[in-house]
């Protein structure tokens, strides 16, 4: 018995993704060429995994030779808390919060790939997170799911950019594919661009990575973040949300339904000094399944220190503010 795209439409729903597009499975050719271009400029800074193959990333059949169709879906992430302005405070972006969302995001495919074998159990399917070489952001866009922002986000008229987007290749042809493109409804807009403290949105829907607070705080893995990141941190120890905060589009966020995605205990307000001492084993049981566990005890008390040197005086050294702090 076949199944039809309004059953596996109905389906992801019901398995709680908020929005979701089906598309044909046939190569980005405009978008691979942005690609290039974005990588030739050198702003994937030490991503190296961006530029290997940049053909798989716009072609899915280099990752399922027989994929016929993409099941494009995002989910909600939004929760309501808000961040703390305390120089005491480290800030952790949203999306890190709660559970890993590459487990989330895995296990609900792959219930919705299950789901789908059992109207075709000979169909083939792959599940794509942002883990595997697929333009996720591209593909949303395909499928109608939102637009690029000018921040490069995805954003949709529902959720604005608190998304997480994943995709199902299936070996399938479908009855129905989702055709409409939304139109960009930035505008004039310039908020993202103005707010980011590093400068890192070098023009509208072009981010250079290397000025990326999250980039430098969770991607680069030296020992020392460059000055150029440290002097704007604004107490950001993993990821940032500035852009998406002032997007005006934030005001339709809603709460996420997912439970997974409820806030840890203290991670919307962890001290530096807790952060910047913790030892690796204090970070395995307290990050176990989160995915602030990319950037290792390592980078988490590196960004932790940067954050807390940004809190001294310039002339005072850390040798001198170690001493004042062992006096009291």
């Amino acid at each position: 018995m076949s199944i039809s795209s309004a059953a596996i439409r109905q389906k992801a729903r019901e398995l709680g993704f908020n929005l979701v597009g089906i598309v044909p499975a046939t190569a980005l050719t405009t978008e691979a060429e942005r690609l290039r271009e974005w990588l030739a400029r050198n702003f994937h800074g030490r991503m190296e995994y961006m530029a290997r193959d940049p053909q798989m990333r716009s072609d899915p059949r280099r990752l399922l030779p027989s994929a016929r169709s993409v099941v494009c879906v995002a989910l909600n992430y939004y929760r309501p808390e808000r961040h703390v302005e305390d120089p005491a405070i480290g800030k952790i972006s949203r999306y890190a919060w709660g559970d890993d969302y590459h487990d989330v995001l895995r296990d609900k495919l792959r219930l919705l790939l299950d789901a789908i074998r059992e109207h075709e159990p000979a169909a083939e399917g792959r599940i794509c997170i942002d883990s595997a070489p697929m333009m996720d952001k591209a593909w949303a866009v395909r499928a109608g799911l939102g637009w690029i922002g000018k921040h490069t986000n995805l954003l949709t008229k529902q959720y604005g950019s608190w998304v997480f987007l994943g995709e199902l290749l299936l070996s399938l042809e479908l009855d129905e594919y989702d055709g409409t493109i939304e139109t960009d409804h930035c505008g004039k807009c310039t908020a993202c661009i103005d707010a980011c403290p590093p400068g890192a949105i070098v023009a509208p829907y072009v981010v250079d990575a290397t000025r990326c607070i999250s980039y430098g705080t969770i991607e680069l893995r030296d020992e020392t973040l460059p000055e150029a990141i440290t002097s704007q941190l604004e107490n950001w120890v993993f990821g940032c949300d500035i852009c998406q905060d002032v997007c005006p589009w934030s005001r339709f966020a809603k709460e996420t339904a997912e439970a997974r995605f409820t806030p840890r205990e203290g991670i919307t307000t962890p001290s530096l000094d807790s952060l910047s001492a913790m030892t690796q084993e204090e970070f395995s049981s307290r990050f176990r399944g989160s995915a602030i566990k990319r950037t290792k005890v390592s980078g988490l008390r590196r960004n932790a220190l940067a954050a807390a040197r940004n809190l001294r005086p310039p002339d005072e050294s850390p040798e001198i503010a170690s001493s004042k702090e062992s006096d009291l």
